[in-house]
């Protein structure tokens, strides 16, 4: 079945984040995606210049539906932001994945570096307001901590190591994310204020 043309976007960006979640950012094929969505070969050009242009659309999507899921949590606490964020890479492991493969993707494409610098902004929003509260000195280095701790638990989890190194949660998203709670507490406490305890 073809896809409508105004739904062809979504559908190419759909498959792709499929592909990716299934088999990688490598095995992702324009030709490929454009079969199972019912079109021609070049009917991607229409909204896709190039593999890399479909691909970083990709990732624009996912830092703005993670930008998203962000500032809801921020409501919250910092903490949450940081449970957020391995929520994310749990739900959506094909846009996380392509999020993060520089080289298949369009550095100069100007949605992309708009969808980044919204997802930025919000760890750095966090940071700052610990800052104030004088809970840190050295902003810049809280922002890469806060980032590598969840960046990194999120990529562990998703790639087994954590299973292989035998320091897995329990199965289950629920225990995934319980644990980035208590990581995420060790580094900057409770959302009370308090300490987190492994």
């Amino acid at each position: 079945m073809t896809a409508p043309a105004r739904d062809l976007r979504a559908t190419l960006l759909r498959v792709a984040a499929e592909v990716v979640t299934e088999s990688g950012v490598g095995e992702v094929s324009v030709r490929a995606l454009a079969r199972a969505a019912g079109v021609s070969h070049a009917a991607h050009r229409y909204h896709f210049a190039s593999r890399s242009g479909l691909l970083s659309a990709l990732a624009a999507e996912g830092h703005r539906m993670l930008a998203g899921a962000l500032e809801e949590a921020a409501t919250t606490s910092f903490l949450d932001v940081g449970v957020a964020y391995v929520a994310f890479a749990h739900d959506h492991p094909g846009h996380f994945a392509v999020m993060f493969a520089p080289d298949a993707l369009d550095e100069d494409d100007p949605e992309l570096a708009a969808a980044r610098a919204r997802t930025f902004s919000v760890l750095a929003a966090g940071v700052d307001a610990l800052a104030v509260e004088g809970r840190i000195e050295d902003a810049r280095a809280a922002v890469v901590a806060a980032w590598s701790l969840v960046h990194g638990l999120a990529v562990l989890a998703a790639t087994g190591n954590l299973s292989g190194a035998g320091l897995a949660p329990p199965p289950g998203r629920e225990a995934l994310l319980e644990l980035a709670r208590r990581a995420a507490g060790m580094l900057y406490g409770s959302p009370e204020g308090g300490t987190g305890h492994a």
